[in-house]
């Protein structure tokens, strides 16, 4: 008997009469069963599977995120120690230029020498207390000197020659008047010229 020539309508539908279905209705339903069956067991397997898949892709993204960062803060870190050994070399080579105790009488003379063979005339060189910082100390030294420009220019320029680290600061010129002075001068220099010793350097802790 085909499906065309059964009526649903006059079909028994209670599963307790199924044994009396036609084999065509028997053979549907079952179909129709194991279908359902089977889209339910792909639907949910595959939801949790997709669940599974979309979890797995977001800590991907993370794990991308954080291995970026990573790699930029190991960069960075060999940068920074890089800038470190750097720094390191330049204080040492500071270092080396920083005159011991013995060499501080020298400097001063050094300085006022060069001074004189820029033919500069001194009106005072006056060493000051020495300030300490973190790992050295400041050695200050108040100058007033009077010369021409050019003199004063070659000044500097022989105080920035000198083999130990010598700076200038606080620096004024201004011209004066010749008929007080005692050659042919008129610039008047008032400066503040510094060098430095290492805090606690064993030529010092040897005294």
């Amino acid at each position: 008997m085909g499906l065309e020539n059964i009526k649903l309508a006059d079909v028994d539908w209670d599963f307790n009469a199924a044994g009396s279905w036609p084999k065509t209705v028997k053979i549907g339903v079952i179909v129709l069963s194991c279908f359902l069956v089977l889209a339910g067991g792909i639907y949910f397997d595959t939801l949790e599977q997709l669940q599974i898949l979309d979890a797995s892709e977001k800590k991907e993204t993370e794990l991308k995120t954080l291995f970026e960062l990573k790699r930029h803060q190991a960069s960075d870190v060999f940068e920074h120690e890089n800038q470190l050994e750097l720094i390191k070399q330049k204080l040492n080579e500071m270092i080396k230029q920083m005159p011991i105790d013995e060499e501080i009488a020298g400097l001063l003379i050094d300085i006022s020498q060069t001074g004189i063979a820029s033919g500069l005339e001194f009106k005072l060189f006056k060493p000051l207390p020495s300030v300490v910082n973190d790992f050295y100390s400041e050695l200050p030294i108040n100058i007033e000197v009077i010369g021409q420009y050019e003199e004063l220019c070659l000044f500097i320029s022989g105080l920035a020659a000198l083999p130990r680290i010598v700076t200038i600061h606080d620096f004024i010129i201004t011209p004066i008047d010749k008929i007080k002075l005692s050659k042919q001068s008129n610039m008047m220099m008032v400066v503040t010229v510094k060098t430095y010793r290492e805090n606690g350097n064993p030529q010092n802790d040897s005294k």
